[in-house]
């Protein structure tokens, strides 16, 4: 686990705007990620391990989407920001 490491090479970014439906508003704060590895995710203790490392002041609700990919949704604007600084 200590030479994982977070690089900011990525090859693309999608841009996701808002049309003022009230649903939009749902994913306001919400991030998605997957998980690169050929071992099985235990969704439990990564939901534990990832609040704890953020510590997110208005809270944070992960969703498992299957196959790895998760959501993240946050409260508060300052939590999403800490996370993707």
């Amino acid at each position: 686990m200590e030479d994982l490491q977070i690089e900011d090479n990525e090859d693309e970014a999608w841009s996701i705007h808002e049309d003022g439906d009230p649903v939009s508003h749902k994913y306001e704060f919400c991030l998605v990620g997957y998980f690169l590895t050929a071992s099985v995710i235990n969704f439990q203790a990564m939901r534990n391990t990832m609040a704890n490392i953020w510590h997110p002041l208005g809270g944070v609700m992960i969703s498992n989407l299957g196959e790895k990919w998760f959501l993240f949704k946050f409260y508060h604007e300052l939590d999403i920001g800490r996370v993707e600084n």
